[in-house]
C-alpha cells in the first residue's frame, strides 16, 4: 500500500524467511486480533462465481476465504490447471533473493505464443505486497472456470491473451501469519510487505534493485502488454467502495492518448461490470487529514517508482488496483475476478484503439517534461458534485491511549457531497528535454538498469561533442536509508565542455522510452538514478593536499597571478574565512592543477 504502516522487526535465518510473523515470545496464535470497524452487509451477483464442490474448488474457496494457499499449494494448483488445458502454460521468469521461482501463467487460444499471435495482451500482477494477495486467488478461480469451460471466458480469450503473475513477492508470501496485516480483513495467513531483502518491491520500478521486478520488466519488454494491472489492497479511511483503482490523469500524463483511453473507455467498462456484479467501484482514496475525513482526498499523481507512474512514462497503459482493506477477503477476491474479466474483455474489444494510443504517445517528443508534481492548495469541488463520495460515518472520541481525539468509524454509510479533491497538478520540477544523454561506460550498474528497462543505448554518433556538464553546488543526503539507498538532492550549475566520446554510450530521447530516460537521467527528478544514490561517488575526494607542499605553492601562485591575489584579499574581508586556516588553504588548492576536477561533477553529460 501507498501509505502503509511499516513493520520494523524482520528476522532472517540463513537467507530464508521465517514462515510466521514475528511476535513477542509471550504472544501465541490466540493473541487477540486488532479490532476493525463494523461492516456494512454485502451480497452481490459475483457470489455466484464461488464453487464449493467438485475437483476444482480453489484452496481459498475450500477455506471459505479465511486463508490463501501457500507458495507450494498455489504452484500445485496452477500446474493442475496447466495439465488440464493446453491453453494454459507456466514459465518461471525469475528467482527471488530467497531462491524461490517467480511464476508467469499465460492463457491463450490453443496455447499460442502470446508474443507472436497478434492479439492484444492483458498482464495481471498480484502480490507485489504479498499480504495483499486478492489477485492471486481471483486468478485461480478465473483460470479454473476457463478449464471448466466457461463460455464467456473462452470467447474473451479468442480476442486477447491473458498473462498472470500470481505471486510476485514470493519470499514475503512465505512469511505469513495472523499478525502481518493489522488493518486488513483477511486472509488469516496474509504474507509480508517486503521481500527477502526487506525491500518494498513497490518502490523499485525505476531503480530495479530487486530480481522480482527485473523479471516483471522482462515480461513487459517481451510481451508489450496492452494493459498492465497491478493488484493491491489499500488501507486508511473507511468508505463504501470495495474496489478502487486509478492511473495517471491526463493533466499530469506523459501518455495523454493512453490517459484519454483509460478515462473515456476503460473506466466505464470496468465500473459497469463491477456495479452489475454487486460491487461498488471507486477512485483511489488518500485522505488529506486522518483526523477529519471531510477535509477531502488527494488526486494522487504517482512517481515512476510505482507501477502506474512508470507505466505512464513508458507508454504502457497501467492501472493500480487498491481493494479496500476493511472489506472481507471474500468480497475483495470476487470483485477482483470481475475486474480482471472486464479488463480482458476491454482489451479484446479495444485492442486497435489501445494500439493507436500507444503508438501516438511513443511518437511524442515534447520540449519540456515535468518530473515532479505538487498538490494544489485549491480543492476541486466538482468531482463529487453530481454523485457524492460514498463514505462512512465517523465520530471523534478522546482516547486514553493517545491522550487525543481519535477517529472512530461507525460502520454506517454516509455520502459526502462536493467532497474536496486536491489534485497533484502543480508543476514542481520541470526540465527541458535534451536530444541525448552521454553515460560513461564505466557506470556499469546504471547501464545495466537502462537495458533492464528496455531503453535503447548506442555508441556515440560522433567522436567529440560540445555538451552540458552539471556540477553540484550544494547537496543534502538523507539522514537514514530508504529502500536500501541513502537518497541525495542537489542544486546544479551548468557549463559547456568539449568532450571526446570514446568512453561514453549515447541515450537519445527520440525513442519510444525517451520520457523514461529523462526521468532516470536528469538528476533533478525525484526518481532519477542520481537521487537514488547511484552516483554518490561524485561526492568523495581521494586525493588531498599537505600544508608543507601547498603553502609554498600558494605563495608562488600569488606572485604569478595578480588577479588571484586580489580575489584572495577580497575573501579575507570575510572574518569566518580569514579565521579558518583550512579554508584559506583550500582556496588555493581548488585553483591549482592538483585539484580533482571530477569532484561534484555529475558524470552524465547532456546534449541540448
Amino acid at each position: 500500500m501507498i501509505n502503509a504502516i511499516r513493520r520494523k522487526r524482520v528476522h532472517f535465518l540463513a537467507g530464508c524467511l521465517l514462515s510466521a510473523a514475528v511476535v513477542p515470545a509471550t504472544q501465541s496464535e490466540e493473541y487477540p486480533q486488532a479490532p476493525l470497524p463494523p461492516l456494512l452487509p454485502w451480497h452481490g451477483a459475483s457470489e455466484q462465481l464461488i464453487v464449493n464442490t467438485g475437483d476444482w474448488v480453489t484452496p481459498a474457496e475450500a477455506s471459505d476465504f479465511h486463508t490463501t494457499p501457500d507458495y507450494r499449494q498455489t504452484r500445485a494448483f496452477i500446474e493442475r490447471l496447466a495439465a488440464a488445458s493446453a491453453d494454459i502454460k507456466t514459465t518461471d521468469i525469475g528467482t527471488s533473493a530467497g531462491g524461490r521461482h517467480v511464476l508467469l501463467v499465460t492463457l491463450t487460444e490453443s496455447g499460442s505464443d502470446a508474443q507472436a499471435n497478434g492479439k492484444p495482451t492483458l498482464l495481471v500482477q498480484a502480490g507485489i505486497h504479498s499480504g495483499e494477495i486478492d489477485g492471486k486467488d481471483a486468478s485461480l478461480m478465473l483460470l479454473r472456470d476457463y478449464v471448466n469451460g466457461k463460455r464467456e471466458l473462452h470467447q474473451l480469450v479468442q480476442h486477447a491473451n491473458l498473462l498472470i503473475v500470481p505471486i510476485l513477492n514470493v519470499d514475503g508470501h512465505g512469511r505469513k501469519g495472523p499478525y502481518t496485516r493489522m488493518n486488513q480483513r483477511g486472509p488469516d495467513n496474509a504474507g509480508w510487505r517486503s521481500n527477502g531483502n526487506n525491500l518494498n518491491i513497490n518502490r523499485d520500478y525505476t531503480k530495479l534493485d530487486t530480481p522480482e521486478l527485473r523479471a516483471v520488466m522482462d515480461v513487459i519488454n517481451e510481451y508489450h502488454p496492452s494493459l498492465y494491472i497491478d493488484v493491491h489492497v489499500t488501507d486508511g479511511e473507511d468508505y463504501q467502495y470495495d474496489i478502487t483503482y486509478g492511473y495517471t490523469a491526463s493533466f499530469a500524463s506523459d501518455s495523454p492518448a493512453i490517459a484519454d483511453w483509460l478515462e473515456s473507455n476503460l473506466r466505464s467498462n470496468l465500473d459497469s461490470a463491477l456495479t452489475a456484479a454487486g460491487h461498488i467501484p471507486g477512485p483511489l482514496v488518500f485522505g488529506v487529514n486522518p483526523q477529519e475525513f471531510s477535509d477531502g482526498i488527494t488526486h494522487w499523481t504517482a512517481l515512476p517508482r510505482f507501477s502506474n507512474g512508470l507505466g505512464d512514462l513508458r507508454h504502457t497503459p497501467t492501472v493500480l488496483v487498491e481493494n479496500h482493506s476493511l472489506k472481507p477477503y471474500r468480497q475483495r477476491v470476487l470483485g477482483t475476478y470481475v475486474f480482471i474479466e472486464a479488463a480482458l474483455k476491454a482489451v479484446g474489444d479495444e485492442g486497435d484503439a489501445i494500439k493507436k494510443a500507444i503508438a501516438s504517445d511513443q511518437r511524442r517528443h515534447p520540449k519540456t517534461q515535468v518530473l515532479a508534481w505538487e498538490t494544489s492548495k485549491s480543492p476541486d469541488l466538482k468531482v463529487f458534485a453530481k454523485q457524492p463520495f460514498k463514505g462512512m460515518a465517523y465520530k471523534k472520541v478522546k482516547n486514553p491511549i493517545t491522550g487525543t481525539e481519535q477517529v472512530v468509524w461507525l460502520g454506517k454509510a454516509k455520502d459526502y457531497p462536493a467532497l474536496p479533491v486536491f489534485a497533484d497538478n502543480v508543476k514542481d520540477v520541470e526540465v527541458r528535454v535534451p536530444k541525448a544523454y552521454y553515460l560513461p561506460k564505466k557506470e556499469t550498474l546504471v547501464l545495466a538498469r537502462l537495458k533492464d528497462h528496455g531503453i535503447e543505448v548506442t555508441a556515440p554518433s560522433r567522436p567529440r561533442a560540445t555538451l552540458t556538464r552539471l556540477s553540484a553546488d550544494s547537496h543534502t543526503f538523507a539522514d537514514k536509508p530508504f529502500e536500501g539507498h541513502f537518497r541525495v538532492k542537489a542544486r546544479f550549475s551548468e557549463e559547456q565542455v568539449q568532450v571526446p566520446l570514446a568512453d561514453y554510450v549515447e541515450i537519445r530521447t527520440d525513442q519510444p522510452l525517451g520520457s523514461l530516460a529523462v526521468a532516470l537521467l536528469d538528476p533533478r527528478g525525484p526518481d532519477s538514478f542520481f537521487q537514488w544514490g547511484f552516483f554518490n561517488q561524485m561526492f568523495q575526494r581521494t586525493e588531498y593536499s599537505e600544508p608543507y607542499a601547498l603553502v609554498p605553492l600558494a605563495e608562488e601562485m600569488l606572485k604569478r597571478d595578480p588577479a588571484l591575489k586580489k580575489e584572495f584579499e577580497k575573501r579575507l574581508q570575510d572574518k569566518a574565512f580569514a579565521g579558518d586556516p583550512r579554508a584559506r588553504l583550500d582556496f588555493f588548492y581548488q585553483r591549482s592543477p592538483y585539484y580533482d576536477r571530477a569532484y561534484l561533477q555529475y558524470p552524465v553529460l547532456i546534449q541540448n
